[in-house]
């Protein structure tokens, strides 16, 4: 979750009580078309526009073996035409009706969407079901995307030394899980995309019956649910390649990788641990794991900065995140570059005493509640924009997450306690389930 500064902390502190469960109203209609697509509908009334999303059940991990990175091929083959639109023209049609449109894949799922005039609706619907059935999948089509791709993974990954890094401690993280493959796909593999691949995981991938459609903005649901019938309730079902249903590998040590790399400006310490998830955890551990990660690293209050960059001055920045929305597990990363002159062991000896605090003793109440308000501040002012309302519920229902559980969130924080965050340090922030990266200048 994003966190607010110190001064906009203090503002909501004069409406955010946590002395009783704050009452948050459901929001979201949620419907099934008779071909097995599901919808979900947020009105927003506030301006006449809306953010139109389709979530497909396909990400990264999904790729076949061998085949790493089809899933986010995919996510440029779906721009490259229909029989009807011509390559790249679907883009420019949103464009000149006035609107945006992109795309994003990650583990876990694949979204479309655009942000458009209400009454342009049916426009981005009809051009998004044409694309589920009627994809140009030629071989010319597939052969300049697979460059095309090949160019971003040389230009994303393997020319920027953090992405070298993070590409190689995630591999090292989850082992054997599928996580541990880059979403982009290792080049040798994307080369053995051609275009009986790409239909094979199109038809067998991309259904109404394998796709959440998530509407938010100036609409009521049945005028949403009437569209979708008209549009994507034409598509006939199709029969999906089922999940992989794949098991977490234990981990019995830390893994600890010192790179030596080109093109490195600033050295930088890293650490991601394995942790649970909103997809896989209930009983309040990842919403734990989130105020955790706010108290020990989320921004100039907290315990990382104030430690190591203003009071023993070792570093230039530090921090830590939780990314705990995924359906297995999750990734906790803790952070930090040193200052000139200051060498790695100390920078991570003054880094390990401030976790083995976080885990000895549970937080001050005050930090806590800080952190906590600050959580739920962000969360409550993200619901001013439609594209990050539904980013919120899309990204949910697709590891697994209900409407219920994606509108209760705000209620579920509150009830976390300084004794949960304590728990969840001593639990989780382990070494066994952790890599620890050190990136620094390749020798001259």
């Amino acid at each position: 979750m994003k966190t607010l500064g110190r001064s906009l902390a203090a503002i909501v502190v004069a409406f955010l009580s946590f002395a009783s469960t704050p009452s948050y109203a459901a929001k979201a209609s949620e419907f099934m078309l008779q071909n097995g697509m599901k919808i979900v509908v947020v009105p927003d009334h506030r301006a006449p526009v809306v953010t139109h999303m389709v979530w497909y059940y396909i990400g990264g991990m999904d790729d076949p073996p061998g085949l790493s990175g089809i899933a986010h091929f995919f996510e440029h083959l779906m721009f490259k035409g229909t029989q009807k639109i011509p390559p790249g023209e679907l883009s420019k049609i949103v464009a000149r009706n006035g609107g945006q449109d992109n795309a994003m894949t990650s583990h876990d799922f694949t979204t479309y969407f655009q942000r458009i005039a209400k009454d342009r609706l049916q426009l981005v619907m009809e051009l998004e079901a044409d694309r589920i059935v009627n994809l140009n999948l030629s071989e010319e089509n597939v052969r300049t995307e697979r460059e095309v791709v090949r160019e971003e993974r040389r230009t994303r990954i393997e020319s920027d030394p953090n992405g070298i890094a993070g590409e190689q401690m995630s591999a090292a993280l989850h082992l054997s899980h599928p996580y541990g493959r880059p979403v982009i796909g290792w080049d040798a593999e994307i080369q053995n995309i051609g275009r009986p691949e790409a239909i094979d995981f199109y038809q067998h991938h991309y259904a109404p019956n394998n796709a959440v459609l998530v509407v938010v903005g100036d609409v009521e649901p049945a005028e949403v649910l009437r569209l979708a019938e008209m549009t994507y309730g034409q598509l006939p079902r199709r029969e999906v390649a089922p999940r992989a249903k794949v098991v977490v590998p234990p981990r019995y040590a830390e893994t600890r990788i010192d790179f030596k790399l080109p093109n490195v400006q600033l050295p930088s310490f890293n650490r991601v641990y394995r942790v649970p998830s909103y997809g896989n955890t209930k009983d309040g551990i990842p919403e734990s794991l989130d105020v955790l990660s706010t108290i020990l690293g989320g921004g100039p209050t907290s315990r990382l900065y104030r430690t190591l960059v203003v009071e023993k001055r070792l570093a230039v920045n530090a921090g830590a995140y939780y990314q705990g929305g995924a359906r297995h597990a999750a990734e906790f990363g803790v952070y930090a570059v040193p200052r000139p002159g200051v060498s790695f062991d100390a920078l991570e000896a003054a880094i390990d005493e401030v976790i083995a605090t976080m885990a000895a003793t549970p937080p001050a109440a005050e930090e806590f509640e800080r952190a906590r308000t600050r959580l739920v501040a962000a969360h409550t002012y993200e619901q001013d924009s439609q594209y990050a309302l539904a980013m919120d519920y899309g990204s949910s229902l697709i590891v697994g997450m209900t409407i219920a559980d994606v509108e209760d969130w705000p209620n579920r924080v509150a009830k976390v306690t300084p004794e949960d965050v304590h728990r969840s340090a001593s639990e989780y922030l382990i070494k066994k389930e952790a890599v620890t990266g050190r990136v620094s200048p390749e020798a001259p």
